[in-house]
This record gives C-alpha cells, sequence and structure tokens, in this order.
C-alpha cells in the first residue's frame, strides 16, 4: 500500500503544476504518475513498428554533454547553431535536467524524449510560453501517443479554463498546429540528434516532413471576432 504521505505530495504537486505550468521541476516529477509503467511498457510496444525507433531501442542515441559555444560556432541556419540559440535566448540551461538512466527500453523512451524536447522545439517552431509548450506535447501525442503528453494537455487545458481563459484561442490554436505537425511528420523519436547538428535547420525538417507552412496554411486566423472573457 501506498504511503499517504506520498500521495499527498503528488496531489500538491499536480495542484501546483496546475496553476503555475511553467514550473518544470513540478512536470518532471509528475512523470511516474502521468506515465506509470505499464503505459510505458504499451508505448515502446507501439514505438517497435515504426523501424526508425525500433533501431533506437538497438542504438539507444542520446544527447550527452552539450557544447553551447561549440554549437553557436556553427553556421547560420544549421540545427545545432539554432538549437544553441534557442537555449540562450530562453535562458535554458542543459546541465539544469536530471541525467536519466537507460538500462531498459522504458528507460530509454524517458531519457530520450527528455533530452529531445527542446530539439522538438526548434523543429516545430513553438515557442517555450505555455502555448508553445502544449503545442510540443500535442505533437508528441500525435507521435508517440505518450501519456505524459496526454496529462500535460489536460492539465494545460484546466489551467485554461480555471486562470487563463483569455488566452483559450493561443493555445488551442497551438494544440491543433502541433496535433496536425505530429500526424503528418515521421516519427522522429530515436534521432540521432548529434549527428545532425551541422545540417541545415530546413534539411532536417524536410528529411522528417515537417512542413510548417503547409500546416500553417490550414489553420484558422489568430484573430477572432469575439472578445475575450
Amino acid at each position: 500500500m501506498r504511503n499517504p504521505v506520498a500521495y499527498a505530495r503528488t496531489a500538491w504537486r499536480m495542484a501546483r503544476a496546475l496553476r503555475y505550468p511553467d514550473q518544470l521541476q513540478d512536470i518532471l516529477e509528475l512523470a511516474a504518475v502521468l506515465a506509470p509503467p505499464t503505459a510505458m511498457t504499451r508505448l515502446v510496444e507501439r514505438l517497435m513498428h515504426h523501424d526508425t525507433a525500433a533501431r533506437a531501442f538497438v542504438d539507444r542515441p542520446r544527447m550527452g554533454l552539450l557544447h553551447i559555444a561549440s554549437l553557436r560556432a556553427l553556421p547560420q541556419g544549421t540545427l545545432g547553431r539554432a538549437f544553441a540559440d534557442h537555449l540562450v535566448e530562453n535562458g535554458l540551461d542543459p546541465d539544469a535536467l536530471p541525467y536519466l538512466e537507460a538500462r531498459t527500453d522504458e528507460e530509454y523512451v524517458r531519457a530520450h524524449m527528455l533530452e529531445s524536447h527542446d530539439v522538438w522545439h526548434v523543429l516545430t517552431g513553438f515557442p517555450t510560453d505555455v502555448a508553445g509548450e502544449l503545442g510540443v506535447q500535442a505533437f508528441s501525442l500525435a507521435q508517440v501517443g505518450s501519456p505524459f503528453a496526454l496529462g500535460i494537455l489536460a492539465g494545460g487545458l484546466a489551467n485554461t479554463l480555471l486562470y487563463a481563459f483569455s488566452e483559450r484561442d493561443e493555445r488551442m490554436r497551438a494544440i491543433v498546429r502541433g496535433w496536425l505537425l505530429g500526424r503528418r511528420a515521421r516519427i522522429l523519436f530515436g534521432a540521432p540528434w548529434r549527428q545532425m547538428w551541422e545540417m541545415p535547420l530546413e534539411e532536417v525538417r524536410q528529411r522528417f516532413g515537417l512542413d510548417l507552412s503547409a500546416v500553417e496554411a490550414v489553420l484558422p486566423s489568430s484573430a477572432h471576432p469575439a472578445q475575450s472573457c
């Protein structure tokens, strides 16, 4: 039987994450709750049906140590330069992320998804505000059926209803955009990002079928005649 104190701590983290969805540590600590072992096992089984993902479970590419200065020295327009600029411009420290072991396939999924998160931001063009984070989670849900992503989206919608209703159009547009991008693109899971740093960003997008302009063309205008409540 689980310790009731642990339940209370989890409930507190959920409540805090619901109110302050930009608090990374709370989100990370909820991963085990939003994506329990049984859900992760099913996720691995689904990923095994994709050749790229299945190969990743054998090779297990990892991001490794990031040398931001070296990445920023790469030519403009490369994936590595865009990734480094994204980190610096948003005040993100890659060393602040916990290093996750990857002894099992389930652990590898958690580790690779955590390490790839900001690469996905760069490839999809989503900012790091709440709407952008929801967009990336919608992309993740469409790509791999991540239960963690679905949990974050549910929390994000609840936050919108309770605390940020005036941002509903922006957030819903980001979610729809992320879902469409994820469904149309080839699977990104398991990509060896370190081998792609010197590639042009647009070439990487083309490799994975990420056509941002095509998705933008089918989205409704961000302007809406209805006034915010």
